[in-house]
């Protein structure tokens, strides 16, 4: 079963929906998409340039936002009735995004030195510049998103007519744009830093690996690692969304992408179609907290906090694991619940047939950590992860970035290079960044106000009062607020705009920052299971056909074990040992026995759940099993001795029944 086997109305609602994460960009056909194709490619070359040569900031930021803008507005049609239709004004406003470049280089240092009292041109410049970045939000992400920036720009320019204890003292608006456009601390701040470095690198890397196949090989490997039967069918769903999803970073790509083979599968065996759309939404969902590449937010979260990406990675490691594990345990549930048919699902190899012809596929899995270990920076690590990967594709001519015709000259020259993997790869890597980069650049309007009026300082201080100064009740609100958040917008926009008005709220209460920036990062990931955000619960009904808003229920109870997660390693710092201390250098100090007893509880806290949840573990539970589970479950993720002990109590109360009864159906049936 193939993503060919998909019917045609379901396809189409698929695109709508990766469309709806990458935007809904125009389909040109002749000569305007060779163009379109060409640009792309010149701006990832640029940036694959830029990360083994040094580009000096402002520009590298400039040029960034500046092609990325010219793109969008030649891609992306201002309404949808204007659909695959180049109009005039989409290109003069192309043109302008040029000529703000221009603008901008060419004043060098004396243009950003008067940010403080910019000239009447400057100011005109930079209105159109900020106009144009919130049109290509709205085009890219929607009204939402573009509603809620606005929000913040009014805020900056008439905070001073708004009561205590929100109220500043408002800024005019030459001093509001000079700062936005003319500083490296609104527009072209750590949002779009990070776009122009490490997400649109990643993003290339991962067009890589979807043009030499590695996404196919992981499902192909998964389902025939996990030998084809019936009670095996979650299984492969776990495993394949964690190697597809790890190097992807894109939950509704992985949802598709794995829910096209597996769904058939998940049906035969007995799931129902809610249920089932619900694992595979889960499961896609995992590959935005899961490394190497997790999603773009992670890389915020290394600016953010002045760390190496590679830790990063790190902190993500267990909670990840944990994600897993819960997903695991539910599907091995499922197996009892849903009285799973026999059926023996023939693989079309042996995973160790594929594993010999495709062994240079796992490179992507590792091919950056290794290298980051080898200390190399995260930008020079994805770039020769990306030289491997382009490398190593030839080793087999089903899996060639360049065709083998081409390269001994059986093919033109410009069709066969054009028509290559690697054009497509390295155009890919573009486009598929166009919508994370438009978010950053509105983004940096958000950060730019809430560091311009103090708007962070006022709202932690807002929650905690709220809060009584309670750490668990500033944890709820917080989680609460990115919850709240991410109903609305993406989970990058989700975690910059939480990160600077809500961690701070944490930060003040003793929580370590990278522990507050990585609870506001789990939440913005999961609140993309909720309407009207929840694209990959929607893609997942699609692909099962069955109902969205009750696929989205399933995908809550699938993933509700992970939800006690971020508490566990944010309402004590001995739970922060979860994240591995947050450093290299914190990893090789760390406290090993209480890692590794904080992870162990963590584990058993998250297999109680699943079985509350659930309601079956070794039989099906009853209502007092059930609540006893729960409570045990949600006691064990606080890292304290006492309600550890509860955790234990509880579940093994729980097993001591389950086993008795399951003993007395046997004599039974026996």
């Amino acid at each position: 079963m193939t993503q060919s086997s998909i019917d045609t109305a379901t396809q189409e609602q698929l695109d709508a929906f990766i469309k709806q994460e990458e935007g809904d960009s125009n389909d040109y056909r002749g000569a305007l998409a060779v163009f379109i194709t060409l640009v792309a490619v010149a701006l990832s070359v640029f940036h694959l340039y830029a990360a083994y040569e040094i580009v000096p900031t402002q520009e590298l930021r400039t040029i960034h936002v500046g092609l990325v803008l010219f793109l969008v507005y030649l891609s992306f049609p201002v309404a949808n009735r204007f659909k695959n239709r180049l109009m005039w004004w989409d290109v003069l406003c192309a043109l302008a995004a040029l000529y703000i470049v221009y603008y901008i280089l060419s004043g060098g240092d004396d243009f950003s030195d008067r940010n403080t009292s910019p000239d009447r041109l400057d100011v005109i410049v930079g209105i159109v510049f900020i106009l144009m970045i919130l049109e290509a939000v709205r085009r890219t992400n929607g009204m939402i998103l573009l509603s809620v920036t606005v929000l913040f720009i009014l805020y900056s320019l008439y905070g001073n007519y708004l009561p205590a204890p929100w109220t500043h003292k408002g800024y005019d608006l030459d001093r509001f744009v000079g700062y936005m456009y003319m500083t490296l601390e609104g527009i072209f701040g750590t949002a779009v830093d990070v776009s122009a470095t490490l997400i649109i690198l990643f993003t290339i890397f991962g067009a890589f690996l979807q043009f030499t196949g590695a996404g196919k090989f992981f499902i192909d490997f998964s389902f025939a690692a996990m030998g084809g039967k019936s009670s095996g069918v979650g299984r492969t769903i776990v495993m394949s969304s964690f190697l597809l999803g790890g190097p992807s970073g894109s939950g509704v790509a992985t949802t598709v992408t794995v829910g096209s083979v597996a769904a058939p599968m998940l049906n035969k065996v007995g799931y129902d179609k809610n249920a089932a759309g619900g694992l595979l939404a889960a499961g896609g969902l995992g590959a935005i907290i899961s490394p190497p590449v997790l999603g773009a937010a992670a890389f915020l979260i290394a600016d953010f906090l002045k760390i190496s990406y590679l830790d990063v990675l790190l902190m993500a490691c267990i909670p990840t694991v944990l994600f897993y594990l819960g997903l695991f345990v539910m599907v091995e549930i499922d197996v009892r619940k849903y009285g799973m048919k026999n059926i023996h699902f023939e693989a079309a190899e042996s995973a160790w047939s594929l594993t010999k012809k495709y062994w240079f596929h796992f490179f992507s899995l590792i091919s950056i950590v290794v290298f980051m270990l080898y200390g190399f920076s995260p930008i020079m690590s994805v770039f020769w992860a990306t030289v491997v990967s382009a490398i190593s594709s030839m080793l087999r001519r089903d899996t060639a970035i360049i065709s083998y015709d081409w390269l001994r000259g059986k093919e033109p020259f410009w069709n066969g290079l054009y028509q290559s993997n690697l054009v497509k790869a390295l155009a890919a890597g573009t486009t598929g960044v166009l919508a994370i980069a438009v978010t950053c650049a509105g983004a940096g309007l958000i950060v730019g106000t809430v560091t311009l009026t103090g708007l962070g300082l006022k709202f932690s201080s807002i929650v905690i009062q709220y809060a009584g100064g309670s750490l668990l009740l500033t944890t709820i609100y917080t989680g609460l607020v990115v919850w709240v958040v991410g109903l609305a917008v993406p989970v990058t926009a989700s975690y910059i705009i939480c990160a600077v008005i809500a961690a701070p709220a944490l930060i003040n209460l003793g929580v370590p920052a990278f522990a507050a920036h990585m609870f506001i990062f789990y939440y913005a990931v999961l609140s993309e299971v909720s309407p009207p955000t929840a694209l990959s619960p929607f893609a997942a009904a699609a692909i099962c056909k069955g109902d969205p808003y009750k696929t989205t229920m399933q995908t809550w109870k699938y993933v509700a074990p992970a939800i006690l997660v971020p508490f566990m390693f944010t309402l004590d710092k001995s739970g922060s040992g979860l994240l591995l201390m947050g450093s290299m250098n914190g990893l090789m100090q760390a406290d090993w026995m209480q890692i590794g007893w904080t992870s162990f509880t963590a584990v058993v806290g998250v297999i109680c759940l699943a079985g509350g949840l659930q309601g079956w573990f070794i039989e099906k539970t009853n209502l007092f099993e059930r609540i006893v589970m729960i409570i045990g479950g949600v006691a064990l993720a606080y890292p304290s001795v006492t309600t550890d002990l509860v955790g234990f109590a509880s579940f093994g109360v729980v097993i001591a029944t389950q086993w008795i009864r399951h003993l007395k159906l046997r004599r039974i049936q026996a």
